[in-house]
C-alpha cells in the first residue's frame, strides 16, 4: 500500500476521532510504502546532518518527516559503512549521529546539486492520487451549506439562485459588476461550501526534481490531534492537512506563476498557482488589469477547463500531467465579452453580475457593521446619509461603503477621545474625506 492511497475508516467511532477525513495518508509501514529508495532518504539524512552537525535518531525522523522505526535500519547501514558515527547516547535507545569526513564530502556534493533539506518528498503518482480522492466535484453543495457559508455575507436573493448551481458544478465562474459590491469577498466564501479540509504533501518528487507544493502565503494548516485510540491510523507526517485553499492572485499575475518555477540556485522548484490551488478555488482578482494580455491568459487555461488536467514542465524538460481540480473564479469590473471570446465564454458556463445593493439592503449592511464595531444602529443616520451624500449626486451604493464608512468614523472617534456613536454630524465629516476622490 502506497502512502496516498485511500484508506477506509476502521469503524464510526475511529472516523470522529480523524475528523470525519474521507482521505487520510496512512503512516508508511516500510521503506518500500513511501515510494522513495533508500538513496533519496540517505541522502536527505546526509544533508540534514551537514547543516546541523549532529542529531538523535528521532530528531532526524523528525526532520524528514519519517517513523524513526523506518530510518534506524538506514542509519546502521549508513554507521556499518563509516558514513556517520555516534556522537553518544540519547533516550530511548536511541544515539546522536555526526558525519564522517568522508560522508561530509558526500554531503556537501549532494547539497550542491540539489539544496532541500526538509520533509522527504511524495511521488507525483501519490499526489495525483490524493487530488482525484479530495476532488471538489464529489462535493454536492446544497442550499444549505451555501448559506452557512455566506452567513455573515450580505447576498441578495436572486444573487444566491444564481451562485449554488454554479458552485455545484465545480466549473469556471465570472463575477462581474461595478469595484466596491463584494466579488472578492464572495468569491473567498465560496471554498468554504466544499469539504472543510483536505490533504497536501507538503513536497513531491518526479524525475528527480523536488516540486514544493505547501505554502503558508495560501494553505492554512490545521492542526491534527491525535490520541492513543488512534494511533493505528497515523497519518504520514510527510503531508499535511489543510483547509480547502483558496488562491488569490491580482495583477502581479505573470504566465511563470502558471508553471512550475525552478530555482538554479538550490536546484528546488516551486509548484504553480494550479497546483496550490488544487482542491480549492484559484481567485483571479480583477481581471483585465494583469501585466499580460486577457487573451494570452485565458488561451493558457482552454484546455485544462476542457479536459480537467495539465501540462507543466520539469527543469529537466519532462513534461508532466498534473490534476487541474479547482473551482476558476474571474472577479473584474468589465463585461466578460469585453475580455473573452465566444470559444472561452463557453467554457466559463456561469457569469454572475454582483449588482448594486437595494437601499433595504444598505441598511442591513450598515446594522452589520454597526454590530461589528460594537457601535448602536441608527437607522436615521442612515437614511440621512443617503439623502444628503448620495441622491443629489447620483452616487450609486456600494457594499463596501458601510465597513469603510464606519470604519473612518471609528478612526475620528479615537483621535478625539469620543464615543462611538452613529450620527448625521459623524458622517458628514467621514462622507465629505471619503467621497472626495470618489465618483461611486
Amino acid at each position: 500500500m502506497r502512502a496516498s492511497t485511500l484508506e477506509p475508516p476502521k469503524d464510526d467511532l475511529l472516523e470522529s476521532l480523524l475528523g470525519g477525513d474521507a482521505y487520510r495518508p496512512p503512516e508508511p509501514q516500510t521503506l518500500e510504502e513511501t515510494g522513495l529508495s533508500p538513496v533519496v532518504i540517505e541522502t536527505l539524512i546526509l544533508k540534514y546532518l551537514l547543516q546541523v552537525g549532529s542529531a538523535s535518531g528521532r530528531e532526524i525522523a523528525a526532520r524528514i518527516c519519517l517513523p524513526f522505526r523506518l530510518l534506524e535500519e538506514l542509519l546502521l547501514s549508513l554507521r556499518s559503512r563509516q558514513m556517520v558515527v555516534h556522537k553518544g547516547q540519547s533516550q530511548l535507545s536511541d544515539y546522536y549521529y555526526a558525519l564522517t569526513d568522508v560522508a561530509q564530502e558526500r554531503a556537501r556534493v549532494a547539497a550542491a546539486a540539489c539544496a532541500y533539506v526538509g520533509p522527504a518528498p511524495v511521488p507525483l503518482d501519490d499526489y495525483i492520487m490524493s487530488v482525484e480522492a479530495q476532488t471538489i466535484r464529489a462535493e454536492a453543495v446544497r442550499r444549505r451549506d451555501v448559506e452557512q457559508a455566506f452567513g455573515d455575507v450580505s447576498v441578495d436573493g436572486p444573487t444566491m439562485e444564481l451562485l449554488g448551481p454554479a458552485i455545484n458544478s465545480g466549473a469556471g465562474l465570472f463575477l462581474y459588476g461595478f469595484p466596491g459590491n463584494g466579488k472578492t469577498t464572495i468569491a473567498k466564501r465560496i471554498t468554504r461550501c466544499f469539504g472543510q479540509h483536505m490533504w497536501i504533501p507538503q513536497t513531491i518528487v518526479e524525475d528527480g526534481q523536488i516540486v514544493k507544493l505547501y505554502d503558508a502565503a495560501f494553505h492554512e494548516a490545521v492542526r491534527t490531534t491525535e490520541s492513543n485510540i488512534i494511533k493505528v491510523a497515523a497519518h504520514d507526517q510527510r503531508w499535511i492537512k489543510i483547509r480547502r485553499p483558496t488562491v488569490v492572485v491580482g495583477g502581479e499575475l505573470t504566465m511563470d506563476s502558471l508553471e512550475i518555477r525552478h530555482d538554479a540556485n538550490t536546484n528546488v522548484s516551486e509548484a504553480s498557482l494550479q497546483m496550490k490551488s488544487n482542491g480549492g478555488c484559484l481567485l483571479i482578482d480583477d481581471f483585465g488589469r494583469q501585466r499580460i494580455e486577457p487573451a494570452a491568459l485565458l488561451n493558457r487555461w482552454i484546455v485544462p477547463l476542457e479536459n480537467r488536467h495539465d501540462y507543466l514542465t520539469l527543469a529537466t524538460g519532462k513534461k508532466i500531467q498534473v490534476p487541474f481540480d479547482q473551482l476558476i473564479i474571474f472577479s473584474t469590473n468589465l463585461e466578460p465579452t469585453d475580455l473573452a471570446d465566444e470559444a472561452f465564454l463557453r467554457r466559463i458556463p456561469y457569469k454572475i453580475e454582483i449588482v448594486d445593493p437595494s437601499i433595504e439592503e444598505f441598511r442591513k449592511l450598515f446594522q452589520s457593521a454597526c454590530l461589528a464595531m460594537g457601535c448602536p444602529y441608527q437607522p436615521q443616520a442612515v437614511d440621512y446619509l443617503v439623502q444628503t451624500h448620495y441622491r443629489p449626486y447620483g452616487r450609486p451604493l456600494r457594499r463596501c461603503h458601510a465597513r469603510d464608512l464606519l470604519a473612518a468614523a471609528a478612526n475620528y472617534c479615537v483621535f478625539n477621545d469620543t464615543p462611538m456613536q452613529l450620527t448625521p454630524q459623524l458622517l458628514d465629516r467621514v462622507a465629505k474625506s471619503y467621497f472626495t476622490a470618489l465618483n461611486g
